[in-house]
């Protein structure tokens, strides 16, 4: 192909011809990426690549605008805020709730439990991870962050008990009133770390019982099924399609996983293969279709009981930046996603947290496709969201503006930003804001393109700033008066070290075990500075006349984070103008482990598997919970 046009065909569908990392290194886009990123999406580069740039040009003369009224200028904002208020909440990650009742995972009525226990020490939000659709069929696949679906929910989730069917039924009680039931259960409660496929097995085959009771007896209920299955429209039949095919190719063939893997007449979800497999396997989509209904059923009961406590935001969902590629949602949009000739993933370029860059495993979106869709798929995963939802948090809120794209099987060194239609997409996520009241935080962490949070300022999303990145030009911790009003501040996230890791380095010890570190000069570097942060901290608390009584100012006289320190950190945040401030029961409880470490898989460490040290039940005896709500509330 003719490189001058092969670069304008790119350069059109909005790959960029150079970047510059936050060092200020200077990286132009090669030839081979953009031949590659071209590929996945979806161009036939074996063509003439004039005449590729002449009908992509003309194709988009053709589309039509948005109208006005799908767009909105500005994000919902609560009275509360608007009017001066700062607000605190909870965030946690579901799966992890300990409680006597649940069968080894956190569930919407663990949930429940939480939302009570927040709203009555006066917290007005409880944070989630994204609650996406996994892959039942497949329990080990345990990122929330590379789901199957974002339009739909984990069905792990649900509370079995209580399915309104589970009473009535016989055949279920008796099974699980048997001491072999009972026995797993127990193990299941026991184990630090979730069992997935243990928990999946147990619920899956009660659910399937109650469903099979749900059918001969619902009655009434099928009609209130049935109008709620309408109102899920196109998305959710595709959806319980897909896991229906699923599991019916995975019986006949264990490793015949994910959409790719079928016989090709039943990739296409219009095929005529897929419609005569739905007539002929309608009870089983019609399992599907029921637990999420369950899971919708209960998580909107939870939503609608943090109304009626009177909290002010209620829950904050997560959405995750994209969808595995073997799952539901790529199925569903396989034109619009980067998958062909190989395919692209999302990902970062090198930064201080991850020096060898990232690749995320995730197709993007491609713009010019989104845009000929009349973003129907971005549209989609927003409203899903944002139902029973008072906050939403976009997670790598730079996407809307820019992706990097790491060209399937090369290194994410080698990836490059393509860039999307920012304008319009903030406009969406107003639009949907506002139908929804949902207030919008968005993830803007790593490498943010100039001028980006300024827009986002002025469409009123709150930023995110964890305290460990609050910093002044000379590396020591921002006072709380110098940080943000129209933000989101916590002790850490889900992919930092808490609050008791970051003091004893257990990061960096796991960085190093892993050869995450591209040389020993930069580990024995970051190991320096960990030393000096312990000082700023504490220094940072004695300015701010918060350091504990008796606490030294030598952080080698401070081994671990006593709970009298943790609560001061956490006041210090709760000083600041923010308008949100999040805390994470791992650092509330001095938990050392991490809860995620990017750029690991869960041989390596485990990543979204660990459950919190305490029973929900027992938090309100615990000093450390009480220590950190009484800190935050005498400062907010």
């Amino acid at each position: 192909m003719n490189e001058t046009a092969l670069e304008r065909l790119a350069e059109a569908c909005g790959i960029a011809r150079e970047y510059h990392d936050i060092w200020g290194g200077h990286h132009p886009t090669s030839a081979s990426t953009q031949r590659d990123l071209l590929a996945a999406m979806h161009f036939d580069l074996t063509r003439d690549a004039e005449e590729l740039l002449a009908e992509f040009a003309a194709a988009q003369r053709t589309l039509p605008a948005l109208p006005d009224e799908a767009m909105a200028q500005c994000c919902h904002l609560p009275a509360v805020l608007a009017e001066g208020g700062r607000l605190w909440g909870l965030s946690v990650q579901l799966y992890s709730l300990r409680s006597g009742r649940n069968w080894g995972i956190g569930d919407f009525t663990d949930l429940a439990a939480l939302v009570e226990l927040v709203a009555a020490a006066g917290g007005d939000f409880i944070g989630l991870n994204p609650l996406h659709a996994l892959f039942p069929d497949d329990p080990t696949r345990i990122s929330p962050y590379s789901p199957s679906h974002r339009a739909f929910l984990n069905v792990l989730y649900i509370d079995v008990e209580a399915v309104p069917e589970f009473a009535a039924c016989e055949a279920v009680q008796s099974r699980i009133a048997s001491a072999e039931f009972q026995a797993q259960l127990t193990a299941l409660r026991a184990q630090p770390l979730v069992d997935y496929p243990g928990v999946a097995r147990l619920k899956l085959e009660i659910l399937r019982a109650l469903f099979d009771f749900w059918r001969a007896h619902a009655g009434a209920c099928l009609a209130g099924f049935a109008v709620w299955r309408e109102a899920q429209g196109e998305a959710l039949e595709h959806f319980a399609r897909f896991e229906t095919l699923q599991a019916h190719f995975r019986a006949q063939d264990p490793d015949c996983w994910g959409w790719p893997a079928w016989p090709e007449e039943y990739r296409d979800p219009a095929s005529p293969a897929v419609a005569a497999f739905a007539e002929n396997h309608a009870v089983e989509i019609d399992w599907h279709a029921w637990l999420q209904w369950l899971a919708d059923s209960q998580l909107a009961a939870v939503a609608a009981r943090a109304r009626e406590r009177g909290m002010a935001i209620g829950l904050y969902r997560d959405l995750a930046v994209g969808a595995h590629p073997g799952g539901a949602e790529v199925w569903q949009w396989q034109d619009v996603f980067a998958i062909g000739n190989g395919g692209a993933h999302t990902g970062a370029p090198p930064d201080d947290l991850n020096l060898l860059g990232q690749d995320w495993g995730l197709p993007p979106l491609i713009p010019h496709r989104l845009r000929e869709a009349s973003y129907a798929p971005f549209i989609e995963v927003l409203h899903a969201n944002m139902r029973h939802a008072g906050a939403l948090r976009i997670d790598h809120v730079m996407g809307l503006s820019r992706l990097f794209w790491v060209p399937a099987d090369t290194p994410a060194t080698e990836g490059a930003y393509v860039h999307y239609p920012f304008a319009t997409l903030l406009g969406l996520v107003a639009r949907a804001s506002l139908d929804h009241a949902c207030l919008v935080i968005g993830e803007d962490l790593g490498t943010v393109p100039e001028g980006f949070r300024e827009r986002l300022f002025a469409a009123g999303v709150l930023s995110y700033h964890p305290l460990i990145f609050e910093r002044y030009p000379d590396g020591n911790f921002r006072l709380p008066v110098d940080m943000p009003r129209q933000a989101l501040v916590s002790a850490s996230t889900h992919d930092l070290p808490t609050l008791a890791g970051f003091w004893q380095g257990v990061d960096l010890e796991i960085r190093t075990r892993l050869m995450l570190f591209p040389s020993s000069a930069v580990r024995e570097r970051l190991i320096t500075e960990r030393g000096w942060d312990r000082g700023r901290l504490l220094w940072a608390l004695e300015r701010e006349n918060l350091l504990p009584t008796g606490v030294s100012k030598d952080p080698a006289a401070l081994p671990d984070l006593t709970p009298e320190v943790i609560a001061a950190i956490h006041a210090y945040l709760a000083r600041s103008p923010a308008m949100l401030l999040s805390i994470q029961p791992e650092d509330v409880f001095a938990c050392r482990d991490q809860i995620n470490v990017p750029g690991t898989l869960e041989d390596q460490h485990p990543n979204w598997q660990r459950k919190l040290p305490q029973p929900l039940e027992e938090w309100p005896m615990l000093p450390g919970w009480y220590a950190v709500i009484d800190a935050v509330r005498a400062e907010r």
